[in-house]
């Protein structure tokens, strides 16, 4: 067989393993589509090896499988576009290859294959930008071994072209693919970010290296000296692999080398500075807060702390012990004003300023010893503490370690602010996507609500004074018969009978118009308007309306619907015999109603609110206004709402009407 049969085969087999675990990989990483994708490169491999005409397909699958990471899922419809013309071309060329009896011309296939790797890699990077923490860990594997694979091809090409080895070249380069399965397996076997990383680093840094090395050796003794010939080669191929070696063994060997003279002299200690510089690199790491404080309390204990190190954090005077090392566990403090704004100003304390500002620190009983409190604020604001202690008989501390502790806790407060800050966004967000669901579903109902009033008015027209109106037409048809043929008496009866229609057809005109905005309402107020409309209510009402001035007319219109939505629901609920009292009043700052029924109630926790409720709160909504709903079964309820607004002046917006601004019933 083959040298490139064999080494298909074992890319097949290897996709076959990946196929098989990615469909029975645990929870997420669980990918159906993957493992399809993996059995097609696997079988596409399988062809190849069976004859060399079918290996356009192996370019096919390969693009698929890139184009689909990490899921297995062609996301948009751009790749589902290159996937398919990708697939086309292959087969076109498969059949060409087919009919002639002819293989792939090597230039082509390798060109062919650099282009599916060009692509890959441009569609990696784009679905790494929008990818969840989970993709990104499949993504980081993957992209360790894509980077093990092009540096093992970089040097096989540099040693190839200086000794003429490895032989055969194409063998050896496509087996730099196996990297690539073997990336896919740890993506779903490992979980963890940690270690995606840490391999992908890793890699990074052994590609590099080895890159490097090749690509110097083929520039000096290539460039320099010509190639190698005869025993020269040998002696080359041994002294790259060496460096090779050596290059990517020197810095592992160097640290563990330093670590265990330290450990052979006695260990030694970080330095001050040294802890606050690591921890400044740590807080631009991104590291979740709970974790940057436990090891900051780590280094402490190890450098200048060594009776323990704790953290306590908090807002307003309310601090709790978050970490401590050794584990003390949990702990309270609650300061008063003034000791707040002392401590939160002080640079740093010993133990007579913490007997004096902080003494319920440490416990009753408990040995303080030598210690420092460094408080941890920003802006003044004080967000918690920073508490180290020395074992007896330690040198007390140095200036250096106060200067450090200071700088530390400014760094830690700059960390806990911006934690604040991050959670107060996440928090706003969380409302403003609520409020703007709020708000797609509130236009929904007004969009609705006000086709049904439209619906409604011309139903109304339509059985009400349209009907009234063609009655009118037909009676004066028949008044002026009865006029031709000279009958005055029932001509005169006739019209009487038609001043009476025209009476109620004018009545329900006027209803109609009072349902759609009442007159009353623009020209008299909110008083008037409400009286008016208690006075049709189904159950006794008393409005008690406390203006002192008009208010803008939208502001006016929302409260007298609101208002009657609330009449005709108590109307509907309440009970028999029940009472409503409508109050309305104002202050500087907004607008209040409130309407309490003495009926029956509900239970809020049981029965959610109806449309008439919704549609107060839309109204309401529109203008920055609130509602409440407070009702006990068997004692009725009480709708309360307000809308921010400022009177106007009545007299200078109406000046044809000058009745008072409202109205006590």
């Amino acid at each position: 067989m083959h040298p490139l049969a064999v080494v298909s085969v074992v890319l097949a087999v290897a996709w076959g393993l990946v196929s098989i675990v990615a469909i029975r990989a645990p929870g997420s990483r669980k990918s159906t589509e993957l493992a399809a994708i993996c059995a097609l490169l696997a079988g596409a491999h399988v062809a190849a090896a069976g004859s060399a005409r079918l290996a356009p397909l192996v370019l096919a699958a390969w693009l698929l499988y890139v184009l689909a990471l990490p899921g297995g899922r062609l996301a948009t419809m751009p790749r589902r576009v290159i996937a398919a013309l990708g697939a086309a071309a292959a087969i076109g060329w498969t059949v060409v290859l087919v009919a002639d009896r002819s293989v792939a011309d090597t230039g082509a296939f390798v060109i062919s294959a650099l282009a599916v790797c060009a692509v890959g890699a441009s569609a990696t990077g784009l679905r790494f930008r929008r990818a969840t923490g989970e993709e990104r860990r499949a993504l980081q594997w993957m992209a360790a071994a894509s980077v093990l694979a092009t540096a093992f091809v970089v040097v096989c090409g540099a040693l190839h072209l200086m000794t003429d080895a490895p032989q055969p070249l194409a063998v050896w380069l496509a087996s730099a693919l196996l990297v690539i399965p073997l990336g896919q397996l740890l993506a779903l076997l490992v979980p963890g970010n940690r270690a995606a990383v840490g391999a992908l680093v890793e890699s990074i840094a052994a590609a590099g290296v080895a890159s490097v090395v090749a690509v110097v050796y083929l520039v000096i003794v290539v460039g320099i000296n010509g190639a190698p010939r005869g025993h020269e080669r040998s002696v080359l191929l041994e002294s790259l692999v060496a460096a090779l070696i050596v290059a990517m063994l020197a810095v592992p060997v160097r640290h563990r080398l330093t670590r265990a003279a330290d450990v052979l002299v006695g260990g030694r200690e970080p330095s001050s500075d040294e802890v606050v510089t690591a921890f400044g690199a740590r807080m631009s790491r991104a590291v979740p807060m709970d974790e940057l404080m436990l090891q900051l309390v780590e280094s402490l204990r190890a450098t200048m702390a060594g009776g323990g190190a704790e953290i306590w954090t908090g807002i307003e005077g309310n601090l709790v012990r978050a970490v401590s090392m050794p584990d003390r566990g949990a702990g309270r403090l609650q300061l008063a004003e003034r000791e707040r704004v002392v401590v939160g100003r002080a640079r740093i304390g010993g133990p007579g300023w913490t007997a004096v500002w902080l003494p319920e620190l440490f416990g009753a009983g408990e040995t303080r010893g030598d210690h420092r409190v460094v408080p941890i604020a920003h802006l003044g604001e004080l967000l918690g503490l920073v508490v180290v202690r020395r074992i007896p008989d330690a040198a007390p501390f140095s200036e250096e370690d106060e200067r450090a502790l200071v700088e530390l806790a400014r760094q830690l407060g700059l960390a806990l602010h911006n934690v604040r800050l991050d959670s107060a966004l996440q928090a706003s967000l969380a409302e403003l996507a609520e409020r703007n669901e709020e708000l797609q579903a509130s236009r929904l109902r007004i969009v609705t609500a006000s086709d049904s009033s439209r619906r409604a008015i011309e139903r109304n027209l339509h059985d009400g004074a349209q009907q009234h109106l063609v009655a009118l037409a037909v009676k004066l048809g028949l008044a002026r018969q009865i006029a031709e043929d000279g009958e005055t008496e029932t001509v005169l009866a006739l019209l009487e009978d038609l001043r009476g229609d025209v009476q109620v057809t004018i009545g329900e005109l006027r209803e109609l118009a009072h349902g759609i905005y009442p007159p009353l309402l623009r020209d008299r107020g909110l008083g008037e308007a409400l009286r008016t409309a208690s006075l049709r209510a189904t159950l006794a009402c008393t409005v008690d309306v406390e203006l002192t001035a008009r208010y803008p007319e939208e502001v006016e219109t929302a409260a007298y619907f609101c208002c009657l939505e609330a009449m005709q629901n108590a109307g509907k609920y309440a009970g028999e015999g029940a009472t409503v009292t409508v109050r309305v009043y104002s202050d500087n700052e907004a607008l209040y109603f409130e309407l309490s029924d003495d009926g029956a109630g509900f239970d809020l926790d049981t029965t959610p609110l109806g449309h008439g409720f919704m549609n107060m709160r839309d109204r309401l909504g529109a203008l920055n206004g609130r509602l409440t709903v407070e009702s006990t079964p068997g004692v009725g309820t009480t709708v309360r709402a307000s809308i921010p607004a400022q009177p106007i002046d009545d007299t200078a917006t109406r000046p044809e009407h000058r009745a008072p601004a409202g109205s006590r019933t």
